[in-house]
């Protein structure tokens, strides 16, 4: 899989557990009930295998009959009327058979099931691929939460700093008294945003508590790695660069190729049933009759006949070589075949379906990531404008050289652009990091 995240300690408090990005990756992958499904469909597809493997073998059976009759009974062993009496018989054998030749059906078997399990196999990793993009994607969505909700806290103490400083002179009589109630105002306004960046914190928490399906009532934290200095560089490989190289190790298109490689077996699975069979059978039998007697040629006598001795002398066993040539059997070889081969002309457009799908995918996500590049680069130098103009702009405020609601403007053109900055910087993360994904390079926060 070509997920690889960064490790971290795990860290608790009285009141709750800090989850790291690998913690919430390892948690899903034990616990996600879709996965486990897949899971599931992975053993069968092996079971699948193992039987297709052991059908080869000669099978071995062991049959047995006892019987009680009473009246005009047939005796099995001298095959002549017994009336009158009760008689108990005894038979039992063993018997195997193995097929020769079946038109390679059997090996071919094999082979399907064999495609099967490996598609089955990309299948489950394709979607423990999935499952932790999207764990990253909101994990990263917690952790801008966070920057968010601290920028808005940070907002409302200059705020409420400057509220209380503007209350002094106000009191003083250097500022008029409504200066002291727009920036009150303003206090208030910056509270609401706040609260509102701590319920989008609470949500996200939420989102990503939900996926893991976790129980959400608990204390739900994440561990916030430490960023570098995101410089912002020109995108490594083409669209055609990076889909030659995940085109040949991602699970989706490995699945839909040996899903194309079992659908060929099949068809040669159809085939083979025009084929002659040829079956080789063996067997070993005898029995024991209650009615069974002995004659003495010179006393002309009957005598009981020993169950020891009427199993050794009723032995019966034989082989034998089957020949079995299909001529009609009411068109359903032909039929079996004909879908076999539009089986596999579908598994070809699914192959071609997934790689089309594949490319897209990149192309998206590369134009994605090119446009966060750039939406970040912009936001970068609006915010590096925005901090030094808001820098005089409070300057001169304070010394009264500016009105209130100038002040106000600057103040939330600043903080739009700070927040406007924090969207660009994890949206530009994200992308970035899918398109490592795409190349097969680990993804590390």
């Amino acid at each position: 899989m070509f997920i690889c995240f960064f490790l971290s300690c795990i860290e608790k408090t009285e009141a709750q557990e800090v989850w790291t990005l690998e913690q919430c990756i390892r948690y899903a992958c034990e616990n996600n009930i879709q996965l486990k499904q897949q899971q599931l469909n992975t053993l069968n597809a092996e079971n699948t295998l193992l039987q297709s493997q052991l059908s080869r073998l000669p099978d071995l059976n062991v049959s047995g009959n006892f019987s009680s009759s009473r009246g005009k009974v047939l005796d099995q062993n001298t095959f002549s009327i017994v009336d009158g009496e009760t008689v108990k018989s005894l038979s039992g054998g063993v018997s195997s058979s193995v097929t020769l030749f079946r038109g390679l059906q059997l090996k071919n078997t094999v082979d399907r099931n064999y495609f099967a399990l490996l598609a089955s196999r990309q299948d489950t990793e394709k979607l423990k691929n999935d499952l932790s993009l999207n764990i990253v994607m909101y994990y990263l969505q917690i952790i801008h939460a966070e920057e968010q909700l601290a920028v808005a806290e940070q907002q409302l103490l200059l705020t409420r700093r400057q509220a209380a400083r503007t209350a002094v002179l106000v009191e003083a009589g250097s500022l008029p008294e409504g200066n002291l109630f727009d920036m009150e105002a303003q206090e208030a306004r910056e509270e609401l945003q706040a609260v509102t960046a701590r319920n989008t914190l609470d949500m996200a928490r939420l989102n990503l508590a939900q996926l893991l399906d976790l129980d959400t009532r608990t204390d739900f934290r994440v561990a916030s790695p430490e960023f570098p200095d995101i410089t912002v560089s020109g995108l490594a490989g083409t669209v055609d660069d990076i889909f030659a190289h995940a085109g040949s190790v991602l699970p989706q298109i490995k699945s839909a190729e040996y899903r194309m490689e079992s659908a060929r077996e099949s068809l040669s699975v159809a085939r083979g049933a025009r084929s002659p069979s040829l079956t080789l059978s063996g067997g070993y039998s005898t029995r024991y009759s209650s009615s069974a007697s002995l004659f003495d040629p010179v006393s002309r006598e009957e005598y009981g006949y020993p169950f020891w001795r009427q199993l050794r002398d009723g032995v019966n066993s034989y082989i034998g070589i089957g020949l079995g040539i299909p001529l009609f059997n009411g068109w359903q070889i032909n039929t079996g075949v004909k879908n076999a081969r539009l089986n596999l002309q579908n598994a070809q457009y699914q192959l071609q379906l997934a790689e089309n799908t594949l490319y897209k995918e990149i192309q998206q996500a590369h134009a994605d990531a090119n446009a966060a590049m750039n939406r970040y680069a912009a936001s970068r130098k609006a915010v590096a404008a925005m901090e030094e103009a808001f820098r005089h702009t409070e300057q001169r405020y304070e010394v009264g050289m500016m009105n209130f609601l100038d002040y106000h403007t600057a103040k939330t053109q600043l903080a739009a652009a700070q927040s406007e900055l924090l969207q660009a910087k994890y949206e530009y993360i994200f992308k970035t990091k899918v398109l490592d994904f795409y190349q097969g390079r680990p993804i590390k926060l």
